[in-house]
């Protein structure tokens, strides 16, 4: 059963790592005897091997039938990589229950077990109870002698000692447990050790507090599974961070020794749930050397590779971590274990190793390597030019960098970037001849959709080094080749006559001949003629439009389309859209007020009507245009935060646009001679005199208000569009089913 349910899915990462499966299985090995739970035990160990919970169940499976060494050996795979504090209690559990019966001994190996336990997890948060433990245990040891008594009230007075100057739980408690053993052994000198120790044991209070803030944001439930991203994740993640920072900082402001300690803990700890973040490795790993260097950090390395050995950053960084120690045997293995593994020998590998050749063992290493190298299935042309590029810089001999240039052009000629490199290397050298044969030799094997990158160069090259004539002619030459392939180059317009041209030949790094709206206005120019152009191509033609209502069995003009001008319907569908490369990430963090690019005439409080906002007499002069329910509705609106757009150039867009919109067919041979009522075929009247007064009642209403002068209010203007729009479409409904009822006698097609 338990193969079946993790093996599910076919997807190794969520078949492994399947919590509710691992679940059930650790469910179903409880009532399972010792032998046949012993390999579901090991499945779920091996795949969640920081698991505490999936530990302590099966050291406890072993500890009830009595098996000692099994116990005994599950301990030592788990308790040193698994510092949690229920793991380690069944531990003292086990200790003391194996030298129960063992007299003096057995006490000795208890009291060591002890201590070895709270110098690995006694500085954590739910310790107390283990700190009350031992001090219980150690009043219980008999005292045969007086000279036993005083070794037992001075182990004691050093466990409160400790005890007291941890942030956990419990610690009131152990304070006055404290204050009680001291003024019963002396009161004349627990007035000394009270005082001195009463501010250290305020301020592990203060610190307990903070340290509880962070450490309840923590789920000490979930298990150590890879990263999928989920918010719920994230949220861990930060806030295991949050608290390593707050441990580093050593609030407590404890001797470096014990601060260091605390937050290695604190490491560990993390790692129990964030055993796959390479992140959380490398971090613990750069703390470590950085704050005490030693082979710590080399352990710490060997532990993330064996979590993550898929991780070719930690296997980097573990190298550069042997290389900084002067171990450049075994950086160097780990490169070639690299080199080794075929699915991870890729172009960077091949690259980073020719490096630490070059910094190791000199350039003549690097260039053996090279040859051996280049013949690699898995080199592409990044290799070439690394190695081009090393020899040039570090080795001083441009003719070796060309010769691998040119060697590796005969295997690249069709890739672009290459093709880029190689050119900038030839004009670190001056050499222009050369530049402009390599620019006709790549553009005359490159396919024309793949040339854009390659044409963009050549001409930027005759722009800064070519006379005019050949500016001119390659530049022409660029956009013959382009147009005749039919491909939008990014840095050449739509446009016949366009200033781009003019601006990319007359501007240098960031300076332009023009100003920024210009740039601007020229930029949306020719997105607008990009975009008319690829509409052009994609409008479909009268004759589909037509097909396809024919093919629905529907007349064009049931559903309000006036087929007698249809090329009136294909220009209706030509809408103005925002230019999407302009739009900026919203962050509401930006202050009220702010001015942004954007829109260089608008400011958010510039509307003194808006609460926070002092510009009131231009506001009055806008309200006194605005209808009363509109005053009210501008004076209670909430301050504007945040991302504001340029109302005049939306509007303006806005007003370019010609929404499509469904026309009803002719009414003409819809109307009857008596308005005022008509026989349907059931015999039943269909009355319309009321109908026809109220239309004409709202006619002459809307009469009115269309002989009024326009206001130059631009707000106002779009109301009036909107209920001219609104009633127009009315009125032409109501036509349209009247009309229906009349000729069919059967019910009415209206517009919707």
């Amino acid at each position: 059963m338990g193969d079946k349910t993790m093996n599910r899915s076919e997807d190794p990462a969520t078949t492994i790592y399947n919590v509710q499966a691992a679940e059930l299985l650790a469910l179903e090995a409880q009532h399972l005897p010792i032998l046949e739970a012993v390999p579901i035990y090991e499945k779920l160990v091996t795949t969640f091997p920081t698991s505490s919970k999936y530990w302590k169940q099966y050291v406890e499976a072993y500890m009830a039938v009595n098996n000692d060494e099994a116990v005994k050996q599950i301990f030592s795979r788990c308790l040193l990589n698994c510092l949690h504090i229920n793991l380690w209690r069944s531990y003292i559990l086990f200790i003391r229950k194996v030298n129960e019966k063992k007299g003096s001994e057995g006490l000795e190996e208890t009291r060591k077990a002890f201590d070895f336990m709270l110098h690995q997890v006694g500085s954590d948060i739910a310790s107390g109870p283990v700190w009350m433990e031992y001090i219980a245990f150690l009043k219980s040891k008999p005292a045969a002698s007086p000279q036993e008594e005083s070794q037992r009230m001075t182990s004691m007075r050093k466990v409160y000692q400790k005890a007291i100057l941890i942030p956990m739980h419990h610690l009131d408690q152990l304070w006055r447990d404290y204050e009680m053993f001291e003024n019963s052994v002396s009161r004349t000198l627990a007035k000394g050790l009270l005082s001195e120790y009463q501010p250290k044991y305020n301020s592990a209070k203060a610190v307990y507090r903070e340290r509880k803030k962070l450490i309840d944001d923590i789920d000490w439930n979930i298990l150590a599974v890879p990263p999928t991203g989920s918010s719920k994740e994230e949220e861990q993640c930060t806030a295991w961070k949050r608290l390593l920072a707050f441990e580093k900082g050593n609030p407590q402001r404890i001797d470096a020794v014990s601060a260091n300690r605390r937050v290695t803990f604190t490491y560990e700890q993390a790692l129990l749930y964030l055993y796959h973040y390479p992140e959380i490795w490398y971090d613990y790993v750069t703390w470590q050397s950085n704050s005490s260097p030693s082979d710590s950090s080399v352990n710490i390395f060997q532990r993330s590779l064996k979590a993550l050995p898929d991780s070719d950053i930690l296997k980097y960084a573990f190298a550069e971590l042997e290389e900084s120690r002067g171990a450049m045997s075994s950086a160097k293995k780990i490169y070639e274990s690299l080199l080794a593994d075929s699915k991870n020998a890729t172009s960077l590998v091949h690259i980073q190793f020719l490096r630490f050749l070059r910094r190791t063992e000199g350039i003549e290493s690097a260039r053996k390597y090279f040859v051996e190298a280049h013949k690699s299935p898995t080199c592409t042309y990044h290799v070439f030019v690394a190695f081009a590029m090393m020899a040039f810089c570090i080795d001083k001999d441009p003719k070796v960098a060309q010769s691998v240039f040119e060697t590796g052009l005969k295997r690249f000629m069709k890739e672009p970037a290459y093709i880029l490199e190689y050119a900038d290397f030839l004009c670190r050298l001056n050499d222009d001849r050369n530049v402009r044969a390599l620019f006709e030799r790549a553009l005359s094997s490159l396919p024309p959709e793949q040339s854009v990158e390659v044409w963009n160069r050549f001409v930027q090259f005759e722009q800064r080094y070519g006379d005019l004539s050949s500016m001119l002619k390659v530049e022409q030459r660029r956009k013959e080749a382009l147009s005749k392939a039919k491909i939008e180059d990014g840095s050449s317009s739509a446009l016949e006559n366009n200033l781009y041209d003019a601006v990319s030949r007359y501007s240098f790094l960031d300076l332009w001949p023009c100003s920024s709206k210009d740039l601007d206005h020229l930029s949306r120019q020719e997105w607008l003629a990009n975009i008319g152009s690829k509409r052009a191509a994609e409008k479909p033609s009268l004759n589909n439009i037509s097909g396809a209502l024919d093919s629905l069995g529907t007349d064009s003009n049931s559903i309000g389309l006036a087929t007698t001008n249809p090329n009136q319907y294909l220009s209706s569908t030509k809408v103005v859209r925002p230019d999407t490369s302009r739009m900026v990430v919203y962050d509401p963090r930006l202050s009220k007020g702010t001015e942004f690019s954007g829109a260089p005439n608008f400011n958010v409080s510039n509307l003194g009507g808006m609460p926070g906002s002092t510009n009131s007499a231009e506001t009055d002069e806008f309200l006194k245009l605005c209808s009363p329910s509109l005053q009210a509705f501008i004076t209670n609106l909430p301050p504007a935060e945040g991302i504001v757009p340029d109302v005049d150039l939306v509007l303006s867009i806005l007003l370019q646009s010609s929404i499509p919109a469904c026309r009803a067919a002719s009414t003409s041979t819809q109307q009857v001679a008596n308005p005022t009522s008509s026989i349907n075929q059931n015999g039943s009247i269909n009355r319309q005199g009321k109908r026809k007064d109220r239309e004409r009642q709202d006619e002459d209403d809307m009469s009115t208000v269309q002989s009024r002068p326009l206001p130059r209010d631009v707000f106002k203007l779009r109301q009036i569009q909107k209920t001219r729009g609104a009633t127009s479409s009315t009125q032409t409904g109501s036509a349209a089913s009247g009309g229906g009822s009349v000729l069919s006698g059967g019910p009415s097609i209206s517009s919707n």
